[in-house]
């Protein structure tokens, strides 16, 4: 029986993918996994989710995305013309 204890990272898709050589070739085995956070671990900046900026310099979160998507869709009712008044800016620019 061999034991071997090792560190390993769950990505954000959350699979847990382990590969460690063993001296047993072409055999049947017995595995047994036991998963334990660590307290203290430590992520590196690769692994960690980066953080992005806005044109402004700030950065984005959740909140902030929707405030613009809201912001968005007032600005658009706000300054909605409905298909009248465009046909006649329309004509009134073909009369011109």
């Amino acid at each position: 029986m061999e034991t071997t204890k090792l560190r390993s990272h769950i990505g954000a898709d959350g699979i847990l993918q382990i590969q460690t050589p063993t001296d047993l070739k072409d055999t049947a085995v017995e595995v047994v996994v036991v998963i334990q956070p660590l307290p203290d671990a430590k992520v590196s900046i690769s692994e960690e989710a980066q953080v992005q900026y806005n044109s402004w310099g700030k950065p984005t979160t959740k909140k902030s995305i929707s405030n613009a998507i809201a912001k968005m869709e007032q600005l658009r009712r706000e300054v909605a013309l409905d298909k009248t008044t465009i046909r006649s800016m329309i004509e009134e620019r073909r009369r011109s």
